[in-house]
């Protein structure tokens, strides 16, 4: 492909220059395969939720050491993202994703095969988590360089995978689950990871083609060879830390209602489906959150995108402590769907206005894993604070308090920002 200007004022590629590949029919297909691939590859981090009371009666266990398992998947998840997100930069997203659904299907199929808490935990960290872990941050790292005009929204969509699968595969399980167990239940799951993800994952073959950086060409095409970024007054290394904290924290703050709402609608004696069923809303809630979320960031950047997200999760966060009746549950379930959505996909987005495209796969992958890691500390936190407390109602207190750190700290970055764009305008 013939070298592709960019428009130095603006620092985006021009329309009249623009690569084919960009935007092109052919990625939108493979923004659909990636949607696919994301809505199969992330049904771990739902199914442990879904069995989670389960585990717990079969094997005798408190509730933070039931949490384990989820703990372990996040963990496992958090490092496929980090190990893949490199791999990627360098071969392509395919023989990850097939590397992927051979792990995924395997880990469920030993799942049924356990006899101990401990067992269980390490295949969910060991095999779902690694296998999970190339459905979500390399699938948007990848596909982030397909798409320009649209990139916000594309990299949300790919992102929603995880959450149509939060909302298909509770509502799948369950009966299942009651019916047959969860053994068998994690047996189908297998099949299905074979059967349909695996060849999903030949669709992405095709390498995305490279706009030459030559830099013996004229000075003036060597300047436009590359996007302008966005700058934040910070070095490239402490904007990384700081998105990293920030995912921790909003994390460790979304974790309290998506790991625990099953949970605590049993304790409230509402039981497992109905949890389920408000899993599954809070789920769909997020994939419409997600989705114009990427629309608003094509718009006002992901940053300010970021913090009004922030600002209305800690929000719903705090209608969960008054309102535990069944139907006021279904309605701030909802909320809190809709207003947290967006956050793990403008890391991404911030990730691509800010820093260099070809580290895009490794520092994705370390900001997703540091949200993985807020979910999977704050998932084994509120089920400690739980069993000290014998309450959700501290749970979300701290929720709430971590969520307050990460306002602050994405609402440093914008400041930052808004202060590096008026000290050049003057």
């Amino acid at each position: 492909m013939s070298d592709t200007p960019l428009s130095p004022s603006s620092g985006t590629l021009s329309d009249e220059v623009m690569p084919a590949f960009l935007d092109s029919t052919y990625s939108w297909v493979r923004l659909m395969i990636s949607l696919l691939i994301a809505t199969i590859g992330s049904v771990g981090m739902w199914s442990i939720i879904v069995v989670l009371p389960l585990i717990q009666t079969e094997f005798g266990s408190d509730r933070a050491a039931a949490s384990l398992p989820f703990t372990a998947i996040m963990i496992g998840f958090g490092l496929g993202n980090l190990v893949v997100g490199k791999i990627v930069d360098r071969l392509g997203i395919f023989i990850p994703m097939a590397v992927s659904a051979v792990l995924l299907a395997s880990g469920f199929y030993l799942s049924t095969l356990v006899t101990s808490i401990w067992q269980f935990a390490i295949i969910q960290g060991l095999f779902i988590g690694l296998g999970t872990g190339s459905c979500f941050g390399p699938l948007m790292s990848d596909i982030s360089h397909w798409f320009h005009k649209r990139l916000g929204i594309a990299i949300a969509a790919a992102a929603s995978g995880n959450y149509f699968a939060g909302m298909l595969w509770p509502l799948y399980l369950k009966g299942i689950i009651e019916d047959e167990g969860w053994r068998i239940a994690y047996g189908n799951v297998a099949i299905i990871i074979l059967v349909v993800m695996l060849p999903l994952a030949f669709c992405l073959r095709r390498q995305r083609p490279r706009v030459s950086t030559n830099l013996t060409e004229t000075s003036a095409t060597t300047q436009q060879s590359s996007p302008q970024k966005l700058s934040s007054g910070l070095s490239p290394n402490m904007l990384q830390f700081l998105m990293v904290v920030a995912g921790i924290s909003c994390c460790v703050a979304m974790s309290m209602p998506q790991v625990h709402i099953v949970a605590y609608c049993a304790d409230l004696g509402y039981g497992v489906t109905i949890g389920a069923e408000m899993l599954s809303l809070m789920l769909a809630g997020g994939i419409i959150s997600r989705l114009l979320s990427g629309v608003l960031a094509d718009y006002i950047g992901g940053v300010r995108t970021l913090l009004l997200g922030g600002i209305m999760q800690c929000i719903a966060l705090f209608l969960y402590i008054p309102f535990d009746g069944m139907v006021s549950l279904y309605i701030v379930s909802l909320v809190f769907g809709l207003s947290q959505g967006g956050l793990v996909p403008s890391y991404a987005i911030i990730v691509r206005e800010y820093l260099p495209a070809h580290e895009a796969g490794q520092r994705v992958g370390q900001v997703v894993f540091a949200t993985v890691m807020g979910m999977a500390l704050g998932g084994w936190l509120s089920g400690l604070i739980y069993d000290l407390t014998q309450s959700y109602q501290a749970a979300f207190i701290n929720g709430i308090a971590w969520n307050f750190l990460n306002i602050g700290i994405i609402s440093l970055i914008l400041f930052k920002t808004k202060l590096k764009k008026s000290a050049a305008i003057a």
